[in-house]
């Protein structure tokens, strides 16, 4: 069989490679180099072009190379065939790493530091004991568990939120939007890992920030969409936030005039929290197409209608 693959950055080399190693029989056809449509079984991609996957006549899956399914959105034309995101470790690991280091980044005042930098001010500032800093997370799945699990050895108090009522050891849990106020305002440190759904979107807004303590700080790594970049200014403006990493924007690439990009107190990066590693992942391909040929259950198949 073949595997049809359309990565997002040009990475197709590394794809293909991890691929062969782990599947010598299987062959790899990099769009736009689609062969023959009929002999290929399964598509690797990000952000797959209008109609094309539709043309695929004997396609029986599709694999994310993101977490994140707002990609699929290029392709209104979708076949109905099972659609699994990726959770593999170096996913995870990279979005971890990048968690942890924001978050102490500002637990440690880093900002204000670097403000002082620039104005040539030698100052202490005085520490607050991580048990005493509240981090919360929006969203509580698999990427927010890992990144959980490793700040507990801070000893943070930790709490989360979510759609549904999610229990978690040592993590205070909120659900709903009735609960959502009063997990907001325990959070020092809010940390977004939510997906991106009709129910989620916009919901870092003027409410959210005011709910949160004042002084709070933000960290979104989830998707611009969230976020309402108006509000999140003023919050900053105002003090209510006392600063933000952000990873994701309303507009990629962020446009050359968003304020965001000379904000003091903004910390920003080009949607790099994580990103899929083609020799880590492909273990995880391979083992979903092998299941797929084989009749057994796929992992983390995407419900449409929950958004993720």
């Amino acid at each position: 069989m073949a595997l049809l693959l359309k990565s997002d950055i040009d990475r197709h080399g590394a794809w293909e490679q991890a691929l062969r190693a782990r599947d010598p029989a299987l062959e790899v056809r990099t769009w736009p180099e689609v062969g023959d449509p009929a002999g290929i079984e399964a598509a690797l991609v990000w952000a797959p072009p209008e109609g094309v996957l539709a043309g695929l006549p004997n396609l029986k899956l599709i694999v994310s190379i993101g977490a994140g399914i707002d990609h699929f959105k290029s392709d209104p034309k979708l076949p109905e065939v099972p659609v699994v995101r990726m959770v593999e470790p170096g996913l995870t690991a990279g979005m971890t790493e990048f968690v942890v280091m924001s978050v102490l980044h500002h637990h440690r005042f880093m900002l204000d530091y670097a403000s002082q930098q620039r104005a040539g001010q030698w100052q202490e500032i005085g520490q607050v004991a991580a048990a005493y800093r509240r981090i919360g997370f929006l969203g509580l799945g698999v990427l927010a568990q890992d990144a959980i699990n490793k700040l507990r050895a801070f000893r943070f108090p930790l709490a989360g939120w979510s759609r549904s009522p999610k229990t978690l050891p040592g993590v205070a849990c909120f659900h709903g939007r009735d609960q959502l106020p009063g997990f907001l305002a325990r959070s020092d440190i809010l940390v977004c890992l939510l997906p991106l759904t009709p129910d989620t979107e916009g919901i870092l807004d003027a409410a959210a920030f005011a709910a949160l303590p004042r002084g709070a700080a933000l960290i979104n790594v989830a998707r611009g969409g969230h976020q309402n970049e108006d509000d999140l200014l003023a919050a900053l403006d105002s003090g209510q936030l006392s600063g933000a990493t952000l990873d994701v924007f309303q507009t990629e690439p962020l446009p050359a005039d968003s304020p965001l990009w000379r904000h003091p107190r903004v910390i920003l990066t080009p949607h790099i929290a994580s990103m899929t590693i083609p020799e880590s992942a492909a273990d995880f391909v391979v083992e979903t197409i092998h299941r797929m040929r084989d009749g057994q259950p796929l992992r983390h198949v995407i419900d449409w209608q929950r958004g993720y």
